[in-house]
């Protein structure tokens, strides 16, 4: 599985630092040696940042693409914890210091994943499907979203709607999270953000909302003005969560849930 790990400019050898996982959307699309803003500004900031391409990127053929037919998100949820362990037996990344972000696909998977395990000392979702009930009827894409992605309507097949939500998870849920969205989204609607803030401030975990103005989703971060302030929100949020050196390590790294949630 294609993975780079681009690391902080102050980077030495023997070094171990925090790491960002970033997940990128579609999830039919790929990473590669491209320049992004975001790890720029995220490698500034001193974070390691791995970007990866699980099962259902392109550019590697159709079976592997379609290696999440009818099973995404969970399917990429392997994949991309395998390459979380390959960054940290580098011996470049701070096992106590993870992080996860990602937006659209990206940041389904973000929600996802911290109620699937809490290795992660914070995370930030941004435009994510929490519901997939309320995102297939609510989209601009309804009449496409439950025949293609979840091979029924919802009043056809609630229950594998639900297995996949990442709001099936929330019970689970203990790291900090940011949530992330365009105010003018309508790909993925407002309201699934909205939906998972409001889960975790019920579940009383550390949560912020932040709505960028005038975005839509794939615009989010199209005025230079709006990308620099979401990555800075970012940034923000996982500093507050950042391990000093020196400091004793969170309880909660590198547990999961008990077995069966």
């Amino acid at each position: 599985m294609p993975s780079w790990l681009l690391l902080p400019p102050t980077y030495q050898e023997g070094q171990r630092v925090p790491m960002i996982l970033e997940i990128h959307g579609g999830p039919y699309a790929a990473y590669g040696p491209h320049f992004s803003t975001d790890y720029q500004l995220y490698s500034a900031a001193g974070y390691a940042v791995l970007y990866t391409n699980p099962r259902g990127s392109t550019g590697y053929g159709q079976a592997f693409a379609d290696g999440i037919e009818k099973t995404y998100p969970d399917s990429d949820y392997a994949d991309l914890m395998a390459a979380v362990d390959a960054a940290i037996a580098s011996g470049a990344v701070d096992p106590n210091n993870l992080f996860v972000t990602g937006g659209s696909g990206g940041g389904i998977l973000t929600a996802w994943i911290v109620g699937k395990t809490n290795r992660f000392k914070a995370a930030a979702a941004q435009k994510p499907v929490t519901n997939w009930t309320s995102m297939a009827l609510t989209s601009d894409g309804t009449p496409f979203f439950g025949p293609y992605w979840m091979g029924a309507q919802p009043w056809e097949n609630y229950q594998s709607y639900w297995a996949r939500s990442p709001l099936s998870l929330m019970a689970n849920v203990k790291t900090p999270t940011l949530v992330v969205v365009g105010a003018s989204d309508y790909r993925t609607p407002v309201s699934e953000a909205e939906q998972l803030y409001s889960a975790l401030k019920l579940q009383r975990v550390p949560t912020a909302l932040v709505k960028v103005p005038d975005a839509s989703h794939g615009g989010i971060a199209a005025r230079p003005s709006q990308s620099a302030a979401k990555a800075s929100a970012i940034i923000a949020w996982f500093d507050r969560y950042r391990q000093k050196p020196g400091t004793a390590a969170n309880s909660t790294n590198g547990s999961s849930p008990p077995a069966g949630q």
